[in-house]
């Protein structure tokens, strides 16, 4: 299957003002099942555009900006040729056919990052860490158990809602969602990360689609045997090659699309506007 990706994100503002070095993470991470076939990407005229991997091999495009300006864009289209996964076809180490997952001594020193919840909010009782549970069956009830009972709402902007904070109001955006589910399985001792990228939606209704002016977000749990395990609680789904990946880290800052500053000497107000279209193509 081959996808069409678009994405063009432009911030506005009031009048000019200058940028500090901005950070985008849209390009797809390394995987067998999806090919690059051409990839396009372009900011605003003038700018030094320098391409690194990070921390997590994420690929960045580390944008500089000489000139100051009252409008920054950013455009990106690429082709990827994606190949069927079946996100069951694994089969797990001994050591993780329960959680908690008994991780080796030199999984848990790699994972640490990974263990370590960032909020320890009371979790409902389905969620909580209890007795031993089968792995796959747990992890997929954690994630049905969001989707079925947080409400999925659209919020463009702003950091993740704490899990408490998703937990009281019953809905959230995707990442409100992903960062729940992240401490969740922190918090029963399994090794989790968020994910940030692309997800075509296919035949659904307009009304039923979740990322459409937007990138998603989803989880992966480190399950030894099965590598990094994805879940989508937002669609309450397992990530199969719908998903393209362009960024996984610990934290919501580490995968967001765009980061980066813009200075004055005066608060400058400033909106931005974003479209996101994944397409299946012949």
């Amino acid at each position: 299957m081959k996808l069409k990706i678009t994405k063009s994100t432009t911030y506005n503002y009031a009048e000019s003002v200058s940028f500090s070095p901005h950070h985008v993470r849209v390009f797809p991470r390394t995987d067998l099942f999806a090919k690059v076939e051409s990839v396009s990407f372009s900011t605003a005229l003038g700018a030094d555009i320098q391409y690194r991997q990070d921390l997590f091999d994420n690929i960045i495009a580390y944008c500089f900006y000489p000139d100051a300006s009252a409008t920054l864009p950013f455009h990106l289209e690429m082709t990827i040729d994606v190949r069927e996964k079946n996100p069951f076809h694994f089969l797990l180490d001994s050591n993780c056919l329960n959680i908690p997952p008994q991780y080796r001594a030199e999984e848990s020193e790699l994972l640490a990052p990974y263990l370590a919840p960032v909020d320890w909010s009371d979790l409902p009782q389905p969620l909580a860490p209890a007795a031993s549970r089968p792995t796959v069956e747990t992890l997929v009830n954690f994630n049905h158990w969001i989707h079925e009972n947080i409400a999925y709402e659209l919020r463009h902007e702003g950091q993740p809602l704490t899990p408490r904070e998703t937990l009281d109001k019953s809905a959230g955006s995707c990442r409100d969602m992903a960062a729940l589910l992240t401490e969740a399985l922190r918090q029963n001792g399994v090794a989790a990360r968020l994910a940030s990228g692309f997800v075509w939606e296919g035949d659904k209704s307009d009304a039923d689609k979740r990322s459409v002016s937007s990138m998603h977000l989803w989880v992966e749990a480190c399950l030894p045997g099965a590598g990094w395990f994805g879940m989508d609680p937002t669609n309450g789904v397992l990530t199969d090659h719908h998903f393209v990946a362009t960024a996984v880290g610990r934290r919501h800052s580490d995968v967001a699309p765009v980061s980066g500053a813009y200075y004055s000497n005066a608060q400058v107000q400033s909106r931005m506007k974003s479209v996101v279209s994944v397409e299946k193509v012949d």
